[in-house]
């Protein structure tokens, strides 16, 4: 994700970075999310902290249906929020299937949907209606959007030389060519990476598992290349950058040079994990779905909001080790 490509240019610092830093912010694609939601918006509480939606789509998803080519297929939703002193970054998992209220359109009141699964608001409106359905769920203001193409991320991952991902459980992959992987520490490259955070049938979580992966995939990347291998190796560097911006989509207003001044004091072990707290899952209206925990993700969305959220983790400290995100 484009957040990587910040913490490593603000670790490159000087002047030369900033230059080249500017040329990959006019390289970024770019998408207007925010201009169809007209009115009712969450505040904004907190100057100087931010919060961006990470929305994960898959290109190349093998599980992807063919002839639905025209919806918006998007299976990862992430809150990322970065308080004001901009020394952390609290990244929230949505589950896909989670049951929310879906307004009818991103120009709607909040209460003018149905109940749907979050993932629906894609197919039913594109980003804007996204954000809409992520704002009137949390009451959190969003202030940018990365749209993330994970089957681009091969590129990325193999520009870094593959990375280590810990394998809780021997599986067998249910796409071809039908990898084993094998419980311990496995160096996987962008095939292998992919091929592993897409698994989830084999899991007794299912999509908790999921969700689980791909954090700890995200967190692996960041890692390896805020590393001195990547950071002191020009065209390693260069491959990795490139892979990235190449892999995402970001809002008008999203400055790549900008976020990395502001973010030059984070690193990669200031990242905490979550889950949006839940209940698990339910059969409602015939469909399974995963109901939200009601109360306890109130006080952490408001937590997000005011900026509290180191106060509300020390509070909370049993995460999403079991998927329930409290």
């Amino acid at each position: 994700m484009a957040g990587i490509a910040v913490l490593v240019l603000a670790l490159l610092g000087g002047a030369g970075a900033w230059l080249y830093a500017r040329n990959l912010n006019g390289d970024l694609a770019r998408t207007d999310p925010f201009s169809q939601i007209t009115g009712g918006r969450p505040a904004k509480q907190v100057d100087g902290a931010l919060n961006i939606l990470l929305v994960g789509s898959d290109s190349r998803d093998p599980d992807a249906e063919v002839d639905a080519a025209g919806k918006w297929r998007a299976d990862t939703l992430i809150v990322m929020h970065i308080p004001a002193d901009h020394k952390q970054a609290y990244l929230v998992s949505i589950p896909r299937d989670l049951y929310v209220p879906i307004p009818e359109s991103a120009g709607a009141s909040c209460d003018s949907g149905s109940r749907n699964k979050i993932n629906a608001a894609f197919a039913f409106g594109g980003l804007p209606l996204a954000v809409k359905t992520v704002e009137c769920f949390s009451d959190v203001r969003i202030d940018h959007v990365m749209a993330i193409d994970f089957g681009g991320f091969k590129e990325v991952t193999d520009a870094l030389g593959g990375v280590d991902l810990k394998v809780e459980r021997t599986i067998n992959s249910i796409h071809k060519p039908y990898r084993t992987f094998t419980k311990g520490v496995n160096h996987m490259n962008g095939a292998e990476a992919l091929d592993w955070v897409r698994q989830r049938k084999q899991f007794p979580d299912g999509d908790f598992a999921r969700m689980r992966h791909q954090q700890e995939f995200l967190k692996a990347l960041m890692d390896k290349a805020a590393s001195t291998g990547t950071l002191t190796n020009p065209r390693k560097l260069n491959d990795f950058l490139r892979a990235v911006t190449a892999a995402v989509t970001v809002d008008q207003g999203f400055s790549l040079t900008d976020m990395a001044l502001q973010f030059r004091n984070l690193r990669g072990e200031n990242l905490t994990f979550l889950t949006s707290p839940n209940l698990g899952g339910q059969t409602v209206d015939g469909q399974s779905v995963v109901v939200s925990d009601r109360e306890k993700a109130l006080a952490m969305y408001k937590a997000i909001a005011a900026d509290t959220m180191a106060d509300w983790v020390k509070a909370n400290q049993k995460t999403d080790s079991d998927g329930s995100g409290g």
